[in-house]
């Protein structure tokens, strides 16, 4: 039966998660914020919701494991598997604002969520703190946007009636509702099969609950990439992980009565492999500004990769020694430094041609 609710619990998110973003984007266009920012905040903002939801009902219900391994499992997810699967179906192009600013950013977050977890304890202040830096982060994106937007004509503006706005209204309210239902299902439910596993809630937020999380930014990605717009399908991950790092672990750490506990493993494994794919991002973005199939193989054999070790040392089915400081340590790194390499040779390859 856990099983079965878990499904409907995944499902309701799905659809929660797509009522929102419809509402959402609708009254993003009626405020006429720029498709970019749209991208960045309110399709990234809303495919993030579900990880919000339960990170909020785990952390207030004092399972903060689930809420950190929810966050980690996600970006690692959004990052490798999403990426990776939309890169593989067509090459992504990526913007100079998304290198410069967005991807910088995530991955100062993810170091600062990092040092943060040292103590072992990601706390009630450091998360208000977080917070603050989160909607500085939104604020700026929201006056890029409209900047932007102040030069595009307003030969539409008859065209806004209170119908539509209600109409945008309604399915916000119905996405909320659909992902506090959905989540609650979601995070009742993988505590109880993880503990009849036998594996730590931990490790059923890095891998169940993150990748059903996810499913959002999945189909939102996919469905971008396929329809050629790219920007898109990459602000969705970059702005979903800075979502998840500076609000949903922000919030949960505020919510828990102990703030977030980080266990030495995760901070050195988990934590590290977060950050670690975070600084992957940039090399390869900048790389003639898109992540060509290639990589996106390299991303997709990575998760495998992690999944792998995961799963093995949590089952003790395939417990290899030290194979998550390998992975971690070396294997990480050296994608970290190949990806580095091309783009270097292929900035010295259009430097040359110009």
């Amino acid at each position: 039966m856990a099983y079965f609710l878990l499904a409907i619990g995944l499902v309701i998110l799905v659809v929660g998660a797509d009522c929102l973003v419809r509402g959402a984007a609708s009254l993003a266009t009626l405020a006429k914020i720029s498709p970019l920012v749209i991208g960045l905040t309110v399709v990234a903002f809303g495919t993030s919701a579900p990880e919000l939801a339960v990170s909020a009902i785990s952390g207030a219900r004092g399972d903060a494991a689930i809420s950190l391994g929810n966050v980690v499992g996600s970006n690692l997810f959004n990052v490798l598997v999403i990426l990776g699967l939309s890169a593989a179906i067509v090459p992504l192009s990526v913007s100079s604002q998304l290198v410069r600013l967005d991807v910088p950013l995530m991955i100062a977050a993810s170091i600062a969520v990092c040092l943060a977890a040292l103590d072992g304890v990601i706390s009630f202040v450091e998360g208000v703190m977080m917070m603050v830096a989160f909607v500085a982060y939104t604020g700026f994106l929201i006056r890029v946007g409209r900047r932007e937007s102040s030069e595009i004509s307003c030969e539409n503006e008859s065209a806004i009636t209170w119908k539509s706005v209600f109409r945008s209204l309604a399915w916000l309210a119905a996405g909320l509702v659909g992902l506090v239902f959905g989540a609650q299902l979601l995070v009742d439910n993988a505590s109880s099969i993880a503990r009849g596993w036998g594996v730590s809630d931990m490790v059923i937020g890095l891998t169940i609950v993150a990748a059903g999380t996810s499913l959002p930014e999945l189909a939102t990605s996919i469905a971008a990439a396929l329809k050629g717009q790219r920007d898109i399908a990459v602000g969705n991950v970059v702005g979903s992980n800075v979502f998840n790092l500076l609000m949903v672990l922000s919030t949960a750490a505020m919510l828990s009565p102990t703030g977030i506990v980080v266990s030495p493993s995760v901070l050195r494994f988990d934590l590290l492999a977060m950050m670690l794919v975070a600084v992957l991002c940039l090399p390869m973005f900048i790389s003639h500004a898109n992540v060509s199939r290639g990589e996106a193989l390299l991303m997709l054999a990575l998760y495998v990769g992690y999944t792998a070790i995961l799963i093995g040392d949590a089952t003790g089915i395939a417990e290899i020694p030290f194979a998550k400081q390998g992975f971690a340590m070396i294997v990480l790194p050296t994608g970290i430094l190949a990806v580095s390499v091309i783009a270097w040779r292929d900035w010295q390859f259009t430097s040359s041609h110009k």
